[in-house]
């Protein structure tokens, strides 16, 4: 953690990951918790400020998320986000109610004040984004307005001592373009905080957390070639080197020639030895005759528990398990309310792993979002190639191939694959599409080769653009490429005659096909 260091109460907003990832692109660290459990999170941290979300109840209302006003007395400065200013208002004797108006979307601020701390920079007639039903019409004593727009007088409100102030609009969306000044102003000015969050310092600290923790005892790490496995086992490797034992498994279910090209990456450009196991053959004969997709699942990661604590018995010093959890995990495993969320993510490699092996585990990556994660492994030295890979099922192929997995239909599919992938990639898409892949389905269709009748299986291609894959749109690939995908697979993939692209959105469709 860096020296700057801000929390944020989270009233139950659509956006609070996204005021995190703004505070921190600001080069200032910053945390998510729940708003009711502010003052024991602040008691002990000590916390260098304090933002309050947004969220979607009314603060008048019997039950709704109440800000404790124990909060506001400790000196620290405090930004208050839509809900949060009216939070702010509220609680130190303003008035809240019902907007005869409400705004929804883009609005622009009709006044600004000039002597304004937290407004410094924006002029008169910015656009920022409104989504709100309630509106303050009285402010505290001791506060003033510094920024109105046609509907709302009060859509920016400081402090005589400016150490507390709030926005009716949410600055940490891109739709308030000057979102960025604005938060910038609070943690600069008004904070007096510095931008001391950087990869390079995260680096040096969690290194020398864990050489701390883990001391001469070893470490074992499940690496499926994704980015956040490969990453952490990349700052790991920087931090304790030969104590840590990366176990790469091939079920036999991986992309066409990605077992080589993880041992490559890792053995030959990275100097990081792994221990390989070939357990495909295992894997695959498990899985002969199924076809329901939940034991597919099921079948393949009790499998890979049972290979993986085999390995890890060459091992006898490693006394922890190294899991590559990042920071959304963390946070959506825990609702605005502090209780546990309606469904919790679990990690598809390491699952049950730590009380059947009697491990502890290590989670070095569990203070970062995606994007950081990225930017830390450039910084590690993995290749681009492995950092914007897209990403994979736990289960591989299994769940690409609807209905029985064979060896047959896992190379049909691994060929059309990768087709798809280097098309993609030569048409400058992939950096540009969250996910693609190719999905083999338990349907023939009559076709026409030369002269010959065939009647052989449809592949579908899938690609969707997303930022989290909470949800997602399907990415609308140019015909010219979809055309060259459709082209070769057929022509090159033997047991494809038919090609179609999976138009449907998420939800009410998921992105994987199973």
């Amino acid at each position: 953690m860096s020296a700057s260091y801000v929390i944020i109460l989270d009233f139950g907003s659509q956006y609070t990951q996204l005021i995190a990832r703004r505070v921190r692109e600001a080069g200032v660290y910053s945390e998510i918790h729940p708003y009711n459990k502010g003052m024991e999170i602040i008691s002990r941290s000590r916390p260098s400020a304090i933002v309050l979300s947004g969220g979607p109840a009314s603060v008048y209302d019997a039950g709704s998320p109440q800000l404790d006003r124990e909060i506001l007395d400790l000196g620290l400065p405090v930004l208050g986000i839509c809900y949060g200013l009216q939070a702010i208002a509220r609680t130190l004797g303003g008035t809240v109610q019902p907007a005869e108006d409400r705004e929804y979307g883009r609005a622009n601020l009709s006044s600004v004040a000039s002597d304004s701390w937290l407004l410094q920079g924006i002029s008169q007639g910015a656009q920022v984004w409104m989504s709100h039903g309630d509106k303050v019409i009285s402010l505290p004593e001791g506060f003033r307005t510094t920024g109105s727009t046609e509907d709302t007088v009060f859509a920016a409100i400081e402090s005589e001592d400016h150490r507390i102030c709030g926005v009716q609009f949410h600055p940490e969306v891109v739709h308030t373009p000057d979102g960025t000044t604005i938060l910038k102003n609070f943690l600069y000015r008004i904070a007096g905080l510095g931008p001391d969050w950087t990869m390079a310092s995260f680096i040096e600290t969690t290194s020398s957390e864990v050489r701390e923790r883990v001391g001469d005892r070893h470490v074992v790490a499940a690496l499926s070639g994704g980015v956040d496995s490969s990453v952490m086992v990349a700052l790991l490797h920087r931090a304790i080197g030969a104590q840590l034992h990366p176990i790469f498994v091939n079920n036999g279910l991986l992309r066409k020639d990605e077992a080589r090209e993880v041992l490559s990456t890792f053995r030959d450009q990275l100097g990081i030895q792994l221990d390989y196991v070939d357990a495909s053959t295992r894997f695959l004969g498990k899985l002969r005759g199924v076809t329901d997709p939940e034991r597919k699942r099921r079948i393949i990661g009790e499998e890979f528990i049972r290979v993986f604590e085999e390995e890890s018995s060459n091992f006898p010093n490693a006394k922890y398990l190294a899991q590559g959890t990042l920071y959304p995990d963390v946070i959506e495993s825990v609702s605005f309310k502090g209780g546990p969320s309606a469904t919790i993510k679990s990690h598809h490699n390491v699952g049950g792993l730590p009380e059947r092996m009697h491990l502890e585990l290590i989670e070095p990556l569990r203070e970062l979002f995606k994007d950081e994660v990225r930017e830390l492994g450039a910084q590690l030295g993995v290749p681009a190639s492995i950092i914007w890979r897209h990403p994979f099922p736990g289960p591989g192929l299994a769940v690409r191939i609807l209905g029985e997995v064979t060896p047959e239909r896992v190379a049909v599919l691994q060929e059309a694959d990768a087709i798809a992938m280097e098309e993609i990639r030569k048409a400058g898409l992939y950096r540009s599409i969250w996910q693609a892949f190719v999905v083999l389905l338990p349907v023939r269709s009559v076709g026409v080769m030369g002269d010959e009748r065939t009647y052989e299986h449809v592949a579908a291609l899938r690609a969707v653009d997303a930022t989290d894959g909470m949800t997602a749109d399907w990415y609308p690939i140019p015909h010219d490429t979809l055309a060259v995908i459709s082209n070769r697979i057929i022509n090159e993939v033997r047991g494809i005659n038919r090609v179609v692209y999976d138009i449907s959105s998420k939800p009410p469709s998921t992105i994987e096909w199973e």
